[in-house]
Formats: structure tokens, sequence, C-alpha cells
């Protein structure tokens, strides 16, 4: 698979949903039921980052779930793209690009959304072929404007900006004519999806973050997240049911 087909892939799956769930999942028992949960909420692609031990088993389980397209994150090295491939991976994501990645996501076959964070290495990744790219980390790098104005003289490479990504700014991303879609972790966060007793933690958040997941997540995933953790009613003080996407 070259560069030029590698971003036919990437292209199709960024245009699926508008927000490629960004995960961290260190138990690989709710790997399934959070994915089905994700998928039934209209976030069909989802994106496991390679940095818990129980990651590969994690896409593993997750590559189970029917209507979904799950890829491994955090690729940073050649052997990266292997052990995905080998745990049912169907794309790659890293933070950066390097030449021994995107040699073994050619030879493998695995389709990539390569890292880069200034014109230089855009451009170097948009000779090479690659017209789909991660925009990464995002805000640290100059957020919304600096994508914006990337998009002056590289009219013709669209990205999936991550790092920074929030229920407050993804729409604004969005807005962008060089943004297919966003990748974040806020949909599913880490300390919501741990354990029954972090939701509780997770709960005290402010309720923009509720209306957020009411703006992205269907009923059946709020619903599905519920019966995860057995709580009746993950709305108590803002009366808010599960909407969005559907």
């Amino acid at each position: 698979m070259n560069p030029y087909e590698a971003s036919q892939k990437t292209e199709s799956l960024c245009r699926l949903a508008p927000v490629i769930p960004v995960l961290v999942v260190d138990d690989a028992n709710i790997a399934q039921p959070l994915a089905e949960a994700l998928i039934k909420g209209g976030l069909t692609v989802l994106e496991v980052t390679l940095r818990t031990p129980s990651a590969l088993q994690v896409i593993s389980e997750m590559a189970k779930v029917q209507g979904g397209v799950v890829g491994a994150g955090t690729i940073t090295k050649a052997s990266d793209v292997t052990d995905a491939i080998n745990a049912g991976a169907q794309f790659g994501v890293s933070p950066g690009s390097t030449d021994d990645i995107l040699e073994a996501c050619e030879q493998k076959k695995l389709p990539i959304l390569p890292g880069a964070a200034t014109s230089t290495e855009i451009m170097k990744l948009f000779n090479l072929g690659f017209s789909v790219q991660k925009f990464f980390p995002a805000e640290a790098v100059g957020g919304q404007s600096a994508l914006k104005a990337i998009g002056g003289p590289l009219p013709h490479v669209k990205f999936c900006p991550t790092g920074g990504i929030t229920y407050q700014n993804a729409k604004s991303y969005l807005q962008l004519q060089n943004t297919l879609c966003v990748g974040g972790s806020w949909v599913a966060p880490q300390n919501l999806i741990e354990n029954k007793k972090t939701l509780q933690n997770w709960l005290r958040f402010p309720p923009e973050i509720y209306q957020t997941l009411q703006d992205l997540c269907s009923h059946e995933f709020i619903e599905t997240i519920k019966s995860i953790t057995g709580i009746k009613n993950l709305y108590p003080d803002y009366g808010l049911h599960g909407g969005g996407l559907h």
C-alpha cells in the first residue's frame, strides 16, 4: 500500500464521523462493551493508543465488534506496526513520522495517519504522497489559527488534529476547510471507563461535558454506559438525555 493509497483509505475513515475517540484502556474486559457503546453512538472509528500493557488485547477485543473500524494509535516504532496488524488493527496513527514507520506500513499494507507539527514536516509527507495527516500536538503548536494558516499554501493536505482537542474547541476545528475530523479523549475519559468507582469522579466535571456528550452520542451510547457502570442516572443534576449522532 503506497502513501497515495493509504491517504485514500484514511480520508474515507476520517469522513465517517466528526470525532475519532482516542482511547487509553487498561482493562481489556471492558473493550467490547465500550466499543459497542461508541459505535452505537455514531462514533464508528476508534483509536486505541498503544500506551497500556493491554492495548493490543483491547484492539483484538474491539475488532470483534461489528460496525466499527479499530486502529492503533501512538505507533512509535516499526515493530508496533506488526503488533497492531496481528491484533486486528485496520489503520495506524503516529504522533510523528519516521522512515522506519512509513516503510513498515507500506510493506505491511497498514493505512497510516502520519503525524506532523510543522509546515516542513507536512510538506515532506505530502511530497511522499500523504495528503491526509494527523496534526499533532494541535493546541501546543498553534491550534486552529496555525492549521488555518497552513491551509493557505498547502490547500491539498487534509488533517485530523489531535492534542488538546476538547468539547469546547472541537467544533471550531471542524469548521476549517482542511479539517476532516478531530481526535479526542474527552468522549470516553480514562477515569470514566476504568471501573465503576472512578465514574463518580467523572460525574463531578462541569455540566458542559454532559451537554457535549448529548450532542455527540445517541441514546444507545448512554444506555450502554449505564449498563457498564451500573449507575442509573448519568445526569442526576442536569436532566440531560442522550441524543446527537444517529
